[in-house]
């Protein structure tokens, strides 16, 4: 193994003074064969785990923090319980990657996110060890909970262990699971991975202590004979010794909060401290009923880079290890997510009344400028997608001007509060949904490929789509001109490489723009599927009409094309069923035209990870495959230029 990567042996100092060692990592195919290993052996293990997953996803790119961060605590889940027996149920997925190398998976990591390997995210498909699907955050609990009431019902004996990122605790979802949980008195263990939020500074000798002695056998024996013998002797000294023993753990540890849910807490104890972990997990595992593992960890564990910033390595493209740079140098010119952050800036600028908010994607949607430059206007609520959209239907309610920056996919956790707080009551807020579309690397659980079936439906919303980079910017000030809801949805990553224009122009709503004129076929290209209509239309003398709008549509272009052409195509970058192309069906369907119609866009499956362009061919919507698609509806003369509008 290379011997000069940047990695923190400090916890460890003395196994690089020992004789050299046969390799473990190596020997690991499966929990099994890591049970087999003593115990003084695990830190070995774990400096070489966080050593492959360094060297790993520098080659392929993924997510990298948090997996460093929990490559002890990963260790100590399978070497105490007898996975997949047990179940470990991940929250969000971003931390599972020393999971998968432990789990016979370790071969795979060269296929990570790439057309064909493997999944980025923990997938019920992909192996036995995943026994939850995720990619959203703050389900782990709600899953766990299920698996430990199934386990119940069935009478079988085996142990569920959920565990949840700080951040992801911060999610409604969470607290329900946990109220929840302590209310039915589940075979429950929550274990909160507490890396960035700092809920408690307690992490040391003290309270490593303090949490073995309270996940033991016997304290845990005299705590529950206490409590039976104290309950009979009526209710004043009953509480007296419930309250006391409350005060004393609050006075030592924050564990409060999830005691009143009904949860055993213990903690908070050093996550990378393997022999604490191991002694804790094992008492606890032989306790029953709902408990709770405070673990303290260090996100980008091990790696000087993402230890110094855990946030810009969070999900990394190749890098080199030396350095810690990207690989591949960016492009030069800026994508979807800056050219929305700077169009925040510039209308912040000239209006006071807008607030930005974002479901703790700042970074992701291109929010840093706007959040130095106007620090009282920016909101990052957290992971709380529905909080998010009811707050700005708030803001919007006292005259506020507030737009949300949502992942395409995020907002479908927000659709009770989109409809119910925003629409039914027309407030202004904007949209920006960034992420609409296929995304690539991280598979279906993030692809952003149906806002625009659950959005088109909802009254009072307009729906903007746009082809390129300048048009985002019009599109997002026309959106803020209005006095009732509305979106934007741009896909990730770069568009054509439009020239922006600097004013702040708008656009009529409801308009669309024809970009070329021809004959027998119309092709009414939404948003992104722009450039590769253009492309077919030049070679088929075929009408391209950008549509821009996909409510309102511009229903008399759509009339006129109708009557002009054999064939109506539709081209949308969001699942066929109820989408774009299905408005405009509607539509001819309305003024009875008998025009012939292709509706192409996203089959009705997921699509799985993989590099965009290839998976956009796959599902046809690259020039070849829309070309071949309206070939097989009707005969095409092709050509070699088309007229310009």
């Amino acid at each position: 193994m290379a011997t000069d990567i940047p990695i923190d042996h400090d916890d460890h100092a003395e196994h690089s003074q020992a004789e050299p060692e046969a390799d473990l990592l190596p020997q690991i195919d499966s929990p099994e064969d890591l049970r087999r290993l003593d115990a003084k052996d695990l830190p070995r293990l774990a400096d070489e785990l966080r050593q492959f997953l360094i060297e790993s996803v520098s080659k392929t790119g993924g997510h990298l923090s948090a997996g460093l961060g929990t490559v002890e605590l990963t260790i100590a889940l399978h070497y105490v319980f007898d996975t997949p027996v047990d179940r470990l149920v991940w929250d969000v997925g971003h931390q599972t990657y020393p999971h998968k190398i432990l789990t016979g998976r370790r071969k795979d990591m060269a296929t990570l996110r790439q057309k064909g390997g493997m999944c980025g995210f923990t997938s019920r498909e992909e192996s036995k060890y995943d026994t939850f699907g995720v990619g959203h955050s703050s389900t782990s609990i709600s899953a766990a909970l299920g698996m430990a009431v199934a386990a119940a019902i069935k009478k079988e004996e085996h142990d569920v262990v959920a565990i949840i990122g700080d951040g992801a605790m911060g999610a409604g979802m969470a607290f329900e699971a946990l109220n929840c949980g302590g209310e039915i008195d589940a075979n429950l263990l929550v274990v909160l991975n507490d890396n960035e939020m700092s809920i408690s500074h307690n992490v040391g000798g003290l309270s490593n202590h303090l949490a073995r002695m309270m996940s033991g056998r016997v304290y845990s024996s005299a705590r529950e004979g206490s409590k039976s013998i104290l309950s009979r002797m009526g209710d004043p000294l009953w509480n007296f010794a419930k309250r006391s023993e409350e005060h004393m753990k609050g006075m030592i540890m924050p564990g409060t909060l999830f005691e009143e849910l009904g949860f055993n807490y213990i903690g908070p104890i050093d996550g990378h401290d393997m022999n604490t972990l191991v002694k804790t997990l094992r008492n606890m595992k032989h306790l029953k009923g709902p408990r709770f593992l405070h673990v303290i960890t260090r996100k980008g564990k091990g790696y000087e880079p993402a230890e110094h910033d855990p946030c810009t390595y969070h999900g990394v493209p190749p890098f080199n290890i030396e350095t810690g740079e990207a690989s591949r140098k960016p492009g030069t010119k800026p994508d979807y997510s800056s050219i929305f952050g700077q169009w925040l800036c510039d209308i912040a600028e000239s209006d006071t009344r807008l607030i930005a908010i974002t479901p703790a994607m700042g970074e992701g949607s291109g929010m840093v400028k706007f959040s130095e430059q106007y620090t009282e206007r920016y909101f990052d609520v957290g992971i709380a997608e529905q909080h998010a959209v009811t707050f700005a239907a708030g803001l919007a309610a006292d005259g506020l001007k507030p737009v949300v920056a949502i992942y395409s996919t995020f907002l479908q956790r927000a659709y009770d509060q989109l409809i119910h707080d925003v629409a039914i009551q027309n407030l202004p807020v904007v949209f920006a949904i960034d992420r609409a579309g296929l995304v690539g690397a991280d598979g279906p659980t993030h692809a952003g490929v149906f806002d625009l079936s659950y959005l088109r439906c909802v009254p009072n919303m307009t729906i903007m789509a746009p082809s390129d980079e300048n048009e985002c910017r019009t599109m997002l000030t026309t959106a803020f001109q209005l006095d009732s809801p509305s979106a934007v949805r741009y896909p990730r990553g770069y568009g054509p490489g439009a020239k922006i224009d600097k004013d702040l122009a708008t656009i009529e709503i409801g308009k669309s723009r024809t970009l070329l004129e021809g004959n027998k076929i119309a092709i009414l290209a939404f948003g992104s599927m722009l450039a590769p209509a253009l492309e077919v239309g030049r070679n088929i003398t075929a009408t391209v009409i950008d549509m821009r709008f996909v409510k309102p549509l511009d229903e008399e272009i759509i009339k006129q094309m109708s009557a002009r052409h054999q064939l109506i195509v539709t081209v949308e970058e969001n699942v066929i069923k109820g989408g774009a192309g299905s408005a405009v069906n509607e539509y001819l369907a309305s003024i009875n035209s008998n025009c012939l119609r292709l509706n192409l866009g996203l089959p009705d499956q997921f699509i799985e990870h993989g590099d965009t362009s290839l998976l956009l061919a796959d599902c046809g919507l690259d020039p070849a495959g829309i070309l071949k698609s309206i070939t097989n509806v009707v005969s095409v003369p092709l050509a070699h230029s088309a007229e310009s509008a």
